[in-house]
């Protein structure tokens, strides 16, 4: 976009973008909401707090006042009676009274522990009460029992001035004890009026906030995002002259004006566009006919070499069976030499040769028992697998459409590269799982052998990439290519699990039903005579 072409500047609310706006409508509503809610907190925590001191204090206050006054007047009844009467059963109640008196007023201490004016009432009715006890109650206890006790007589009016101090006592400890439930549960109402009407207008405030949230996510990026989305399908239609109207915030303008700047340019490049897909759709044709071409090339090439390689191998052969021993020892290491190379270019011929045909004469899909096939790649690497002294175990194997071949080569590379690449001092030992994945099989082989480094762990299934020399182990870097190509013809990848590291772990996965072929495969080809060194002259 050149500089005639860029919107002009704006200033104030209009320069600013969705980000600052919904920053700044983020803030205002955290702050709004973080008063709200400690003014509510508060209000909850005043609440709660009158709350208990009404249920945990006041009202057990009050109640165990009630019981001490009820005990009190049951000492007086008792020592009344048996004054006037000297009957000893008078005295129970009056024992009672005292077991309940000191219980309650412990309580009491306990519950107005802090509340000095309660704690001076409790103090009084302590007093008045010890008074009355010490001059009338424990006296009249004391005297003898069958007859009128005669300081009963003589005290009455004492007893009587005594007790009513009592009975003052007690009542202005119940009065106060009332006025302040009365003045807690007044306050429980206020507060719990006042935290309603709060929680009220929260409610409110929050509903027009969220109203408000809603309403400039609307106008300020739904709205423009509605807009630009109904300019930019009208340009998908094919319509691009259909220009697009930059609206919203600030970021959501320059979107539009790069969109926009984008509709121009396409504009422009449409019609180069077409032309290099063309070229590209027959640059895509040619490709293909050249991949066609080489693989065929591959196949034919690699089977018309046998008679040759074979002449060629027969030949050496024979010359170190006939003349070996009899010519230098020079003429019989080049001929080990020539029968080596003969033998690794005949087997590296034969390897690509499989590799050629993975997909084209092998492509017999049918239902396979994996297990079937299994067992059958053991007993052909029997012999390998019992020198080696290796121990293989398998789970249950699925049955699949595939082709029984190609199924069977996967195994046996897959299997004799796990016998073959062993550690020198300890056995192998080779584990196959298979577990369902969705609508794929995974297949796991592990081994304890000598590992593959994860840096290698592409490069293992490129053809003719070794990581080892011929000397220490023996292939011709074709077994992984050829599994990947197997693997890959029916639906499925193949990897190393670099996480493994106390040996090597290969991963593969196969369709229930392997894709169809897109291409038809070669006819086979007969395959040249072999050549015996025996029959030759």
């Amino acid at each position: 976009m050149t500089g005639d072409e860029r919107p002009p500047r704006r200033r104030g609310f209009a320069a600013w973008t969705t980000r600052r706006w919904l920053r700044v409508g983020a803030a205002v509503s955290l702050a709004i909401l973080a008063l709200l809610g400690t003014t509510g907190a508060w209000v909850l925590a005043r609440t709660e707090s009158i709350s208990r001191d009404l249920v945990d204090v006041r009202s057990p206050a009050l109640t165990t006042a009630t019981r001490l006054e009820s005990a009190i007047l049951n000492q007086e009844t008792g020592i009344r009676g048996y004054g006037l009467t000297g009957k000893p059963e008078f005295l129970t109640p009056y024992g009672q009274g005292l077991t309940e008196q000191k219980t309650d007023m412990a309580r009491l201490a306990e519950l107005l522990a802090d509340d000095p004016a309660g704690l001076a009432d409790l103090k009084a009715v302590q007093n008045a009460v010890a008074r009355w006890q010490e001059r009338i109650a424990r006296p009249i206890a004391a005297a003898p029992a069958g007859a009128p006790a005669a300081l009963a007589i003589e005290r009455a009016a004492e007893g009587q001035t005594t007790f009513d101090a009592v009975r003052a006592a007690l009542t202005s400890q119940q009065e106060r004890l009332r006025a302040e439930r009365g003045q807690a549960r007044d306050d429980l109402a206020a507060t719990m009026t006042f935290r309603n009407w709060l929680f009220s207008a929260f409610a409110i405030l929050i509903v027009v906030l969220t109203v408000l949230i809603f309403e400039g996510l609307r106008r300020g990026i739904n709205r423009p995002l509605d807009q630009l989305g109904a300019d930019a399908r009208t340009i998908a239609g094919g319509d691009f002259d259909h220009p697009i109207t930059p609206t919203g915030p600030a970021d959501l303008r320059r979107l539009s004006a790069e969109i926009d700047f984008m509709r121009r340019r396409l504009a422009r490049e449409l019609d180069f566009s077409e032309e290099a897909r063309l070229r590209l759709d027959a640059q895509a044709a040619d490709l293909q006919r050249s991949n066609t071409e080489l693989e065929q090339f591959a196949y034919v090439a690699s089977h018309d070499l046998q008679e040759p390689l074979r002449k060629v191998s027969s030949f050496t052969q024979l010359l170190q069976r006939r003349y070996g021993g009899q010519l230098d020892t020079r003429a019989d290491q080049y001929i080990d030499f020539a029968v080596d190379g003969a033998n690794r270019m005949q087997i590296l011929i034969n390897d690509l040769l499989d590799f050629s045909r993975v997909g084209r004469l092998h492509n017999a899909h049918q239902g396979v028992d994996l297990d079937t096939v299994l067992e059958r790649t053991l007993s052909a690497l029997s012999v390998g697998i019992e020198e080696a002294g290796a121990t293989i175990t398998y789970d249950p194997m699925p049955t699949l459409v595939a082709d029984p071949t190609q199924i069977g080569m996967l195994w046996q590379n897959l299997i004799g590269n796990a016998v073959k690449f062993r550690r020198q001092d300890q056995a192998p030992d080779i584990h196959i799982t298979a577990a369902r994945e969705d609508d794929l099989w995974r297949f796991t082989i592990t081994d304890n052998g000598i590992g593959i480094a994860p840096e290698y762990a592409d490069k293992v299934f490129v053809i003719f990439q070794r990581l080892h020399t011929k000397d220490v182990y023996s292939g011709s870097g074709i077994g992984l290519a050829m599994c990947k190509k197997i693997v890959e013809f029916h639906g499925g990848t193949i990897a190393v699990d670099p996480t493994y590291q106390a040996g090597t772990r290969i991963t593969f996965t196969l369709a229930p039903e392997p894709p169809e072929s897109p291409s038809p495969g070669l006819p086979t080809m007969p395959e040249a005579t072999r050549f015996d060194p025996e029959q030759a002259p």
